[in-house]
């Protein structure tokens, strides 16, 4: 492969540029540099040129090039990572121009895109195709916070006159039906769709593991040899390294959701949104849950106003929350037992089972990073830069196996982003500035943008609503007034900076805030443009105009619908 020397990204800043005229004399004196493979000026306003270099050079020789079409040149930065300046690939052939590692959302998104961009792929996996989200995350455990949901409102209705029951949970069934949609999902979602692209997809079995060529080699003793690499092989979760710690002792997400029976009482380790959503439903099936959590809150990096709300509503619900622990060991018996440090004490607590809810890991393990010159962060991650290059010119990531957030959608967007830039040579990047994340806990949070302490950090003339859904007409119609709506905006400017929701059905309504967000970046709309936004009565995503009006006005002295 032609990539196989060092590659390094130089910008320069050039003076004296007056007119396009002046960039390309500088473009052309710099390409005349046989070292030089590729020169990007944006405009000659910015003043500076980028460079991707292979093999070595002398910076003053750059300068020099420059400095004698008349201009002054200064290298500014040189740092041997990937360039936003990547060479196209030709496809090839023979062979294939790409290997994708990994079938989840971000290696399956990679491979489509490949495909449709008339590119072959090898696509790899090692285990069960479809990654996390659709084998072992999103989908199994939303199906049991449904299943769990239903079954609270049967045993605690809030309408007068309608008489519910909920009858013995059969654990078995709910297991079984969960399984069945997960294969079904893994089918059509992955298996088949892998399979509507024959002449260019190709679905290799095995561990893969890169060499210092940028060649790939399967366990089985296939080599590939491909123009680019992509990583797509995820995370799985996390065991703390603590005394009497390990998959024998303790539960995973993935384990806990194929236990044979419902446990009579659980432990989790962890407070965070996995920790919270399992916890839930399984108190809601009847099991007694105690949540450990090593910080002073839960889901510390959550609204203050949010946190102190969910707390109080998952106690209300029966579960057990201590904070500020230290866990010291644990250790198996008739009942699993976790030894904590609280305030300086020691205290025991046991239960059934244990269930660790930490993070996750990433799966980068015998893959050969460190000699293809991949760096990792300290907990392993593959470090990315916005266009998902890494630190290889010719090998790309994404997904959860990165620094990115962990969301299947980030994964999947992350995924078509590294095929194209990597194929292509495009500089297209990932914008998480209006990224939604969502805690699928009861009532749900759902958060995009900044915290009012990330605004003021980031110096920001700050401004902040907070609506109690209780001045919101569909809370108050279903019965549910559990929750809030906060917004965060930027008083210089009016602009909404963030919105942060704790309600049923808050996934829904977020995506409305992250939107106002975007298009106050790009066109300028303010929190003034929301207030004056017509929603139609009766829905809960009419809590952002209420909260909008807020900054301004007494909702309470408001009538219905009224602006």
């Amino acid at each position: 492969m032609n990539e196989q020397k060092k590659r390094t990204e130089v910008r320069l800043s050039v003076e004296g540029m007056t007119c396009d005229s002046c960039a390309t004399h500088v473009k052309s004196a710099l390409e005349s540099i046989d070292e030089v493979k590729m020169v990007e000026i944006p405009s000659w306003k910015d003043g500076y040129a980028k460079v991707l270099v292979e093999g070595d050079i002398d910076e003053k020789e750059l300068e020099g090039v420059v400095d004698k079409t008349g201009y002054k040149a200064k290298v500014e930065v040189k740092h041997e990572f990937l360039s936003s300046l990547i060479l196209p690939v030709e496809p090839k052939a023979t062979g294939f121009d790409v290997v994708v590692i990994g079938t989840g959302g971000a290696g399956v998104a990679s491979a489509i895109k490949a495909a449709e961009l008339g590119y072959t792929v090898a696509l790899v996996e090692r285990g069960e195709i479809g990654g996390t989200c659709v084998n072992i995350g999103c989908v199994p455990s939303k199906t049991l916070i449904r299943a769990a949901g239903i079954h609270h409102s049967a045993k605690d209705n809030p309408f007068k006159g309608t008489n519910t029951s909920a009858g013995q949970i059969q654990w078995k069934q709910l297991v079984q039906q969960k399984n069945e949609l997960v294969s079904q999902l893994r089918k059509e979602k992955y298996i088949d769709i892998i399979a509507q692209y024959p002449d260019n997809i190709t679905l290799l079995r095995g561990h893969a593991r890169l060499t210092k060529d940028n060649h790939v080699i399967l366990d089985d003793g296939t080599k590939i040899e491909p123009s680019r690499i992509i990583i797509a092989t995820g995370a799985r979760p996390r065991i703390l390294q603590i005394d009497g710690a390990s998959s024998e002792t303790v539960l995973t997400s993935t384990t806990l959701m194929d236990l044979e029976e419902l446990p009579k009482s659980l432990i989790i380790i962890g407070g965070r949104s996995i920790a919270l959503e399992l916890g839930q439903t399984l108190s809601r099936f009847g099991t007694k849950v105690t949540i450990l959590q090593r910080s002073d809150s839960i889901i510390p990096d959550k609204e203050p106003e949010i946190i102190d709300a969910l707390t109080a509503y998952l106690k209300d619900e029966g579960i057990d929350i201590v904070t500020g622990v230290k866990i010291v060991s644990i250790s198996d018996g008739a009942q699993k037992t976790v030894e904590v440090q609280i305030g300086g004490a020691t205290k025991e607590y046991q239960s059934e089972h244990i269930l660790m809810a930490v993070g996750r890991v990433p799966n980068t393990d015998n893959m050969g990073l460190s000699e293809v010159g991949v760096e990792l962060d300290t907990h392993g991650f593959i470090i990315v830069n916005s266009q998902m290059g890494t630190t290889n010119p010719s090998i790309f990531a994404a997904g959860d196996v990165t620094t990115l957030p962990k969301f299947v959608y980030v994964a999947a967007a992350s995924g078509g982003i590294a095929t194209e830039n990597a194929l292509k040579g495009t500089k297209n990047e990932m914008d998480l500035t209006t990224m939604p994340a969502i805690i699928f806990t009861s009532p749900q949070v759902a958060t995009v943008g900044m915290t009012e302490s990330m605004a003021k950090e980031a110096g920001y003339d700050v401004s902040t609503s907070v609506l109690p859904l209780k001045y919101v007409p569909r809370a108050l119609a279903a019965h549910d007034v559990r929750g809030l709506i906060k917004l965060v905006a930027d008083s210089r400017s009016n602009r909404l900076l963030g919105a942060h929701v704790l309600a049923e059905e808050a996934g829904e309504i977020i995506p409305i805030a992250a939107m106002a967000i975007l298009m106050g970046r790009k066109f300028n709309f303010t929190v003034s443009d929301l207030q004056q936004m017509l929603f139609p009565y009766l829905v809960q995503a009419e809590g952002i105009k209420l909260a909008a009006l807020a900054f301004d006005k007494d909702i309470s002295k408001l009538s219905c619908c009224a602006g």
